[in-house]
């Protein structure tokens, strides 16, 4: 982890702005779909990326945006992180009540 002298500019300004401090500010990944909703095959490998940077990262959160459309999309999402090999990598899926074409997978660190 970086010490305070090694944080990028805007990172030293939270603490200054009573946004707490680096170590507990938690990073994000967000995948949005829409731009590739068609091709199954770039799906299935953006969605690895993203699982894959957030495990080596450490980051807490990923968004993933499937969009509201059929639901069709989504319900491939979810059976990808169903499957067992990537189920283990994370905590637990959220998704969102407020907007249908959202989903939140928490990782445990």
């Amino acid at each position: 982890m970086a010490g305070p002298a090694e944080l990028s500019e805007p990172l030293k300004w939270l603490g200054i702005f009573g946004l707490g401090s680096y170590n507990n500010f938690m990073a994000k990944i967000k995948l949005d779909l829409h731009d590739i909703f068609s091709n199954g095959r770039a799906i299935e490998v953006e969605l690895n990326r993203v699982i894959q940077e957030a495990v080596s990262k450490k980051i807490e959160l990923v968004e993933i945006i499937p969009g509201k459309g059929s639901g069709q999309l989504k319900k491939s999402v979810l059976r990808f992180l169903e499957q067992p090999q990537i189920k283990r990598l994370y905590r637990r899926i959220e998704k969102d009540d407020k907007n249908f074409g959202r989903i939140f997978v928490h990782f445990r660190y």
